[in-house]
């Protein structure tokens, strides 16, 4: 497995005047993104600042992998996500669970 960086783009349908959890189907993206989250293929998401565009951490076989789940997304499907840029990330240092700390 190997660990992947994704910027994506929120537009299309998208309600700028709204914030994320009041777009149209929120709901059914929430459940996708649940789902990939428990599978362990998402293993951090959320809005950069200005909220046009949010960082995905995932891990996966390929980029090409990472393509066909995002394309299930509903919001990709209706256009109001779309991935701008895939790369593959090797991670050198993860303080989040440091063996000083177990």
């Amino acid at each position: 497995m190997a660990r992947f960086v994704v910027r994506v783009e929120r537009g299309g349908p998208w309600d700028w005047s709204l914030n994320m959890r009041k777009q149209a189907g929120w709901d059914e993206h929430a459940a996708y993104m649940d789902g990939l989250v428990n599978e362990g293929f998402v293993l951090l998401a959320g809005p950069l600042e200005g909220d046009r565009e949010v960082l995905w951490i995932i891990e996966a076989e390929s980029e090409h992998a990472v393509r066909e789940r995002m394309a299930k997304d509903p919001w990709a499907t209706n256009g109001m996500l779309r991935p701008v840029r895939i790369e593959r990330w090797t991670v050198v240092l993860d303080g989040r669970d440091p063996p000083g700390r177990r």
